[in-house]
């Protein structure tokens, strides 16, 4: 896979809205989502991938069928609104979803590589 290019498409089995704590550490870290919308898998119906990759703890479980050649790789992230339910402050609630958004930047900083094994 080196050399080529890697387009993300993001989507879950349920939309939630824009996460307006994941707007603001997304924007620390240089990236506007502000214009993004949460989007049902329903939504991509048609478009073929190369991989799907779940992020999310119970997306192995509730994971649509993708048809098509598509390799299905699950890499697990916590959920930063799970997370941060214990949180006594907003600084600790912000603390959860900059982990998560940092535990992923890492992931995707080895992707096309991570993919391909």
């Amino acid at each position: 896979m080196r050399g080529e290019c890697v387009e993300p498409c993001s989507a879950g089995i349920e939309t939630h809205g824009l996460n307006r704590r994941a707007v603001q550490v997304m924007a620390e870290a240089g990236v506007d989502i502000s214009g993004q919308k949460s989007k049902n898998v329903a939504e991509l119906r048609g478009a073929e991938f190369d991989f799907v990759v779940t992020v999310c703890s119970n997306a192995r479980e509730t994971c649509p069928v993708f048809p098509g050649q598509a390799k299905v790789v699950h890499v697990g992230f916590d959920d930063p609104p799970s997370l941060a339910r214990e949180a006594k402050s907003e600084e600790e609630v912000l603390a959860c979803y900059r982990r998560v958004r940092d535990e992923i930047r890492k992931f995707v900083e080895t992707l096309p590589e991570s993919l391909a094994e």
